[in-house]
């Protein structure tokens, strides 16, 4: 992953994968683009399918980057091919419109696309996530799906629904989905805050979760 750059996760192009190299750990991969490769150079960061990676070659309209360990194991970019899409965007400039959320490009854990509904114009995703991370997720809050800024329609401990757009469903990876894929998340930046302040003014139980609720824990507690 990169510096500390930011993103709004509007993507601005689908690029195709045309390396795919593993180095020990680390990997190595190329990608053609148009759009996302204007105005790059070294050193500048680019989001590929959510994930903030340094553009460390340019070759004409491709760039090439290196995906270090973490990002291996904590992200789809690992299983990357050539040929496979993957959804870019060049992180964002002072100045720049945040039409999206703010997105960090650092990839939290990985997903799993359970189902894709036609309804109407829209297309429902309904994705899972490991029970750990339920937390982070809150109806009409924002996530990031494989760099793509969404809004939660519906969530649960085991996962949550998206609603896609045609506009977004044709300009993103999305189109290309089916039940079973895997795909990159990083949830809401101010929410990840907000649950490690609240997860520290917890305090910590000593008795059984399921103990009976007595008078004298009331008075203890003040009631």
């Amino acid at each position: 992953m990169c510096g500390e750059k930011m993103f709004t996760g509007l993507i601005e192009e689908i690029g195709t994968v045309i390396q795919a190299k593993a180095t020990g750990d680390s990997r190595r991969i190329g990608i053609r683009a148009n759009i996302a490769t204007e105005g790059v150079r070294l050193g500048d960061s680019i989001a590929v399918s959510g994930v903030c990676l340094t553009v460390t070659e340019l070759r004409g309209p491709a760039f090439y980057a290196d995906v270090s360990p973490e990002t291996v194991k904590r992200s789809v970019l690992g299983r990357l091919m050539p040929g496979d899409r993957v959804n870019l965007e060049r992180a964002l400039k002072v100045g720049d419109r945040l039409g999206g959320h703010l997105v960090t490009g650092h990839i939290d854990t990985v997903g799993t696309l359970l189902q894709l509904k036609p309804e109407g114009p829209f297309t429902t995703y309904r994705f899972s996530i490991p029970e750990t991370y339920s937390n982070y997720i809150v109806i009409k809050g924002s996530i990031a799906i494989d760099g793509i800024s969404l809004t939660v329609a519906d969530c649960d401990e085991s996962g949550f629904t998206v609603a896609v757009i045609p506009h977004t469903a044709r300009n993103t990876t999305l189109q290309f989905k089916k039940a079973g894929d895997q795909v990159n998340l990083e949830f809401d930046l101010l929410g990840k805050y907000v649950a490690k302040m609240l997860s520290a003014q917890s305090p910590v139980r000593s008795t059984p979760a399921k103990k009976e609720l007595t008078l004298e824990d009331l008075i203890k507690a003040g009631y």
